[in-house]
């Protein structure tokens, strides 16, 4: 298996996965609401998740109801008692309150779709269909990802709509595949591919599009 997602099996993926895609949530909420409320949400969800991340590593008790309840769709790396290592879904909130900081609504609401969808189908394609390596992962998997963020950001907002944001983002979904496919070496993909994606968009913006006010219309910001 050229994917390490392989310490756990094709089943326990899926619901893996499936539960992941609970975190959809995230960009769908943030798009109507503000920045302001957004954070007041995540923050608490994500010193809680924290705590209890961290817990485990301390309180057996913890550590058991965790193992028996979720143990079965978590990764060896995430039991490391030595290095302490977080969960994906603690990545997953810290990366939401990071990117709804620091970066604006339009780049948030895409790249963290993109982490979401983007990153089911790396997992599920790469796995039952991929041979081919490619960096650190598969080709079929890191192509999976591209292809399905690229309809992530057909569909995803923009301020005027016009082609060129359209191909800022198709390259930012390009980027976000290449995070996810090396991301395991070093870092977090559900921290890095959204903060990939947002820079990457942030500064073709920048520069493609220099004059355009980085606002979504019509909603909350």
């Amino acid at each position: 298996m050229l994917d390490e997602r392989g310490t756990i099996d094709y089943k326990n993926e899926i619901v893996r996965k499936g539960i992941h895609m609970i975190s959809l949530s995230i960009p769908t909420i943030y798009y109507f609401i503000t920045k302001e409320l957004a954070l007041s949400i995540l923050i608490p969800l994500m010193l809680i998740s924290l705590a209890i991340d961290y817990g485990r590593y301390y309180s057996p008790f913890l550590s058991e109801i965790i193992r028996k309840y979720f143990g079965f769709m978590m990764r060896k790396h995430e039991w490391d008692h030595q290095k302490k290592n977080l969960n994906g879904a603690t990545y997953v909130l810290i990366s939401a309150v990071f990117v709804v900081i620091v970066f604006p609504k339009v780049f948030v609401v895409t790249g963290f779709a993109i982490l979401i969808i983007g990153d089911i189908a790396a997992a599920l394609i790469g796995r039952r269909f991929g041979k081919r390596k490619f960096l650190f992962k598969s080709f079929e998997g890191t192509l999976a990802f591209f292809l399905f963020s690229c309809v992530v950001v057909i569909l995803s907002p923009k301020i005027e709509g016009n082609i060129i944001e359209y191909f800022i983002g198709f390259i930012g979904a390009a980027f976000g595949a290449l995070a996810e496919n090396i991301s395991g070496t070093w870092a977090d993909d559900n921290f890095t591919i959204p903060v990939t994606v947002c820079s990457v968009m942030w500064i073709l913006y920048y520069f493609l599009l220099p004059q355009m006010q980085l606002i979504l219309p019509n909603v909350p910001n």
